[in-house]
Parts: C-alpha cells; sequence; structure tokens
C-alpha cells in the first residue's frame, strides 16, 4: 500500500473551526463608562422632572420638553432630543435603565465609545422621527434609541457571524423580555409611543451597517476621522439642544 493511500484523513474538531472566532462575551467590558454616564444623565433628568412637577399632567410633561408634533412643527427641533432624556414613570426609567446597560455593554464593546454615541444618538433622533408619524404627542422615552442598540446588535451578530463567538440563548432571552416590557409599558404608560420602539430599532439596524466593529478589528485612520467629525456634529446638536430646552 502507497504512502498517499495509507495516509488516514484529518479530522476537523469544533476548535478548529472556531479558531477564528471571537469569544464576544468573555472579552466584553464589564463596566461600559459611557453607557453608565447615559443612565447617570437619564436620572439627573428625571429628578428634575420630580421636582417640577413634569408627571402631574400632559401640559406639565409638554412644558418640560416632550415631544409634540405641534411644538416641533413651530421650530422646537430640540424637543427630537429632549423627549429621548425624559421618562413618565419610575417603572419606565428603570425598565429602560436596565435594558440600556445590557445593550450598552454589549455595543460599547463592540463598536468603541465614539461609534457607541453616534449610533444612540442617531437611533434617538429616528425613533423621535418616526413618533411624529406615529401620533401627535406627546411622547418621552428613551427606549426609541435603545431599541436602536438592539437592532444594531442583530446586525453585529448576523452580519459577522462567521467572526464572533456567542452564547445567543442566555442573551437573546434577557432581550426578548425587555422588549415585551418595554412594548407593554408602551402601552400602559402615559407618554410612551411604541412608534418611537419602532423607528429607533430601523434606524439602529441601519446606522450600524456603516458601523465598524472594533472587538474584531480596530477602526483605520480613516474611519477615526470619520467618526470624530461625526461626534462634532453630535456636539453642536447637543448645544443646540441645551440652548432651546433652557430658553423655552
Amino acid at each position: 500500500m502507497s504512502d498517499f493511500a495509507a495516509e488516514r484523513p484529518l479530522r476537523i474538531t469544533p476548535d478548529m473551526l472556531l479558531s477564528r472566532r471571537i469569544d464576544f462575551e468573555r472579552r466584553m467590558r464589564r463596566f461600559p463608562p459611557v453607557t453608565a454616564a447615559i443612565i447617570a444623565l437619564l436620572i439627573v433628568v428625571f429628578a428634575v422632572e420630580l421636582g417640577a412637577h413634569a408627571l402631574d399632567s400632559a401640559r406639565a410633561i409638554v412644558g418640560m420638553g416632550a415631544l409634540v408634533r405641534q411644538g416641533v412643527a413651530a421650530g422646537e427641533y430640540w424637543r427630537l432630543v429632549t423627549a429621548t432624556l425624559l421618562h413618565g414613570s419610575p417603572d419606565h426609567l428603570i425598565g429602560n435603565a436596565i435594558a440600556l446597560f445590557i445593550l450598552g455593554m454589549i455595543c460599547e464593546h463592540a463598536f468603541g465609545r465614539g461609534q457607541f454615541v453616534v449610533l444612540y444618538v442617531l437611533s434617538g433622533l429616528a425613533g423621535s422621527l418616526v413618533s411624529l408619524l406615529w401620533g401627535p404627542g406627546p411622547s418621552v422615552g428613551a427606549s426609541g434609541a435603545i431599541f436602536g442598540l438592539q437592532g444594531a446588535a442583530i446586525v453585529l451578530f448576523r452580519q459577522h457571524r462567521d467572526r464572533l463567538l456567542l452564547r445567543d440563548r442566555r442573551i437573546g432571552f434577557v432581550l426578548l423580555i425587555w422588549a415585551l416590557y418595554t412594548i407593554v409599558t408602551g402601552l400602559l404608560t402615559p407618554f410612551v409611543d411604541n412608534g418611537a420602539h419602532l423607528g429607533g430599532a430601523l434606524g439602529g439596524a441601519l446606522v450600524a451597517r456603516r458601523l465598524h466593529p472594533v472587538a474584531i478589528t480596530p477602526l483605520a485612520p480613516a474611519q477615526q476621522a470619520r467618526v470624530r467629525r461625526w461626534l462634532w456634529v453630535i456636539g453642536a446638536l447637543g448645544l443646540y439642544t441645551l440652548v432651546g430646552w433652557t430658553g423655552r
């Protein structure tokens, strides 16, 4: 028998198949600083809401900066942002904070701090825009932006499933429970708009297709420059929002 015929075929093992894949959860940071800063900001804003009795009536929450079609039509475009910082109840805030921490941990690790800020803000704006089409308002809540993170996570793991190893049963179950909780909250809590959830999810999915996952490879210099330009735009948007909000 020849040497070729005597050679036994190489058996492919699971370890070989996963050699190019990155264990996403193992490398994920336990504490996402940008996500934590956003949650802290939401808590501070909610405390201001309570102090101003903004939850007492629809008129009060509108005066605080809720999203209303009439106000945006009058030129108060800053409401597209301020509405994402307000919440309609303690349960609304707590549910969003928990979901934001989980999804923020995923997306901030996947895309890096700069791209995460871009993703979060653009998702929130997309949610506000669809909310205007959905109804006249008033509506408030960060869940549009958070649904954007969920949409981005789905795109990430779908596009890069050959490079990322994910224990999806655990994370998928948590995201499903949160999505159901948020939808029910949107139906039962005043000022919460499910239109923003849909818009945010679609916006986040679209934005994620243009982002580079730094969890796989670092950003190239040209990509870093593009992210910086977007952050300057977001900074200008934040300044405009602050001036319009405080000067209302």
